[in-house]
């Protein structure tokens, strides 16, 4: 008779895993897969309290939300954040890839989701007058994502599930939900999807999914490190399943590739306003007195914005000194604190050399 051999994994993976569990998790202070799934799984136990204390704190946590983004309040916001309880459902679906199982969690996260927008919607419709969408730092925050969000969600994706994973370090947890922004850009899709600015909500629906994948995606490499495949007593299995961790790189680079191009964009304009306000300083500097006061974006133009006890030089001298500088498409108003504005019309093009 032949003799059965145990399966078991590289050497390597056996290294790298034993030194992560001795590094993050002791054994002492590891809980059980029975534990994090109790935690985790809102089917799992008393189906009824779990799934109604998880409705109520997120149509709580949807409110207090949204009202902290229209008041502009950053406290309200982080209370929001803190009792938000769409972390439970997330990380349960990376719990679920790595026990290879039907992800059920993320019905929870696709209609919770769907509540916090419906109340941002509401909200929007209900308060008088029409909001100030480029003037609130709460909206306009998290409307133009970028690569760092990614950074910082994978990196509180790690935390959180090291939080999970360990009995010492649950005080951590309120951290955790406060450093990853869930439920405030959902609320930011109802409130611009209620003022009619599709493209506003598309960038605050973008921060959310990408959260999203971030901690999904952490969550699943630290727990199947940890040894989160199977329970004590069953046949071991090595990590996450190649088809789960194929799907979750590809939409992890899916959403990772709008953010990289919105940051390269962000640091264009970054760079191109340094140099219009470094021309208008050459412009204005014959004037005594005369200075940049800012320079800003808008959906149409940059506006560079002067203090001048007079008219300001003639405004072809600025544009001409711009050619080169920044793209000819890109259109320039002016505004004086003596009340004038000019609309400068687009920047011209660098003279041809040779």
């Amino acid at each position: 008779m032949g003799t059965v051999r145990e399966r078991r994994a590289p050497l390597h993976t056996r290294v790298v895993d034993l030194g992560l569990r001795k590094l993050i998790l002791p054994t002492e202070q590891r809980r059980s897969l029975e534990e994090l799934t109790s935690d985790l799984d809102l089917r799992h136990g008393d189906r009824k309290a779990k799934q109604t204390a998880y409705w109520t704190m997120l149509v709580l946590s949807g409110v207090i939300a949204t009202a902290g983004v229209l008041n502009d309040s950053t406290a309200t916001v982080i209370g929001a954040m803190i009792i938000a309880p769409l972390s439970t459902p997330i990380m349960g679906i990376a719990l679920g890839i790595v026990k290879r199982e039907r992800l059920r969690a993320g019905r929870f996260v696709i209609a919770g989701a769907a509540v916090v927008i419906v109340i941002g919607y509401g909200f929007a419709l209900v308060v008088p007058g029409s909001i100030d969408l480029g003037g609130n730092p709460q909206i306009t925050g998290r409307t133009s994502p970028g690569l760092l969000d990614l950074a910082a969600a994978v990196a509180t994706g790690l935390a959180g599930a090291v939080g999970l994973s360990r009995r010492d370090v649950a005080a951590v947890l309120p951290g955790v939900a406060i450093a990853i922004s869930l439920v405030p850009p959902l609320a930011v899709v109802g409130v611009c999807l209620g003022e009619g600015d599709a493209s506003k909500a598309l960038g605050a629906l973008l921060l959310f999914v990408s959260n999203l994948v971030a901690l999904v995606l952490a969550g699943t490499i630290l727990f199947a490190a940890l040894g989160y495949s199977h329970a004590v007593g069953e046949e071991p299995r090595i990590g996450a399943g190649f088809a789960g961790y194929l799907k979750l790189f590809g939409l992890f680079a899916l959403v990772g590739l709008p953010l990289a191009v919105n940051t390269v964009g962000v640091y264009a304009v970054h760079v191109f306003s340094q140099r219009i306000e470094h021309a208008g300083r050459v412009w204005v500097a014959p004037i005594p007195g005369a200075e940049v006061v800012s320079v800003d974006t808008s959906s149409e133009a940059f506006i560079l914005t002067v203090r001048t006890p007079q008219d300001p030089p003639p405004v072809s001298e600025l544009m001409d000194s711009l050619a080169g500088e920044v793209p000819s498409f890109f259109a320039i108003n002016i505004e004086t604190t003596t009340g004038r504005y000019i609309d400068a019309g687009t920047i011209p093009e660098a003279p041809a050399s040779g």
